[in-house]
């Protein structure tokens, strides 16, 4: 289930983004310190998921907070990047696919965006396997162009346009 972050959810958050399997791909240093947590959800319970800018959505399974999904609308609302993360011990069981699945369609089908575009290391070969799976198309693989935690890494870029999303998934939105 998706949902807004709530003030609760902070130690569960800091817990998982805490995980250096986690942590691995991201631009995030494990530990993920409480205090930051706890403003981190402070600031995004009140910000608008309909505005230009980052937005996350917690990602519940059993009443327990196993990850998030970003959202980064671009100012002119027609096009985001998102970005997802999923607790070690919940990954595996494709609440991630369902979650990003689910953050599709509401993008295209109920924000009418034209184009929603993710990026991924291009170590984390799950996160591209999802994206694939997903309906994404790989549009880019750019060689040692990031420098993280002490290391050029390789970034992969995907694209999906809202008619590849309709043909797939056969929706009209």
């Amino acid at each position: 289930m998706l949902r807004p972050f709530t003030t609760a959810d902070a130690p569960a958050f800091a817990a998982y983004r805490s995980e250096p399997d986690v942590a691995r791909y991201q631009g995030w240093e494990a530990p993920f310190p409480l205090a930051q947590a706890e403003e981190f959800v402070r600031d995004v319970a009140a910000a608008d998921p309909t505005a230009p800018g980052w937005y996350q959505f917690a990602v519940e399974a059993g009443g327990v907070l196993v990850g998030d999904v970003g959202v980064g609308l671009h100012e002119n609302r027609r096009q985001a990047d998102i970005g997802y993360t999923l607790a070690t011990a919940h990954q595996g069981r494709g609440y991630a696919a369902e979650a990003v699945r689910q953050v599709v369609a509401y993008l295209f089908e109920v924000r009418g965006l034209h184009r929603v575009a993710a990026e991924c290391d291009a170590r984390n070969v799950r996160s591209a396997r999802l994206l694939t799976r997903l309906g994404f198309r790989q549009e880019g693989h750019r060689v040692q162009s990031t420098w993280a935690k002490g290391e050029w890494t390789d970034d992969l870029l995907f694209g999906l346009l809202a008619t590849e999303w309709r043909t797939a998934t056969g929706s009209r939105g």
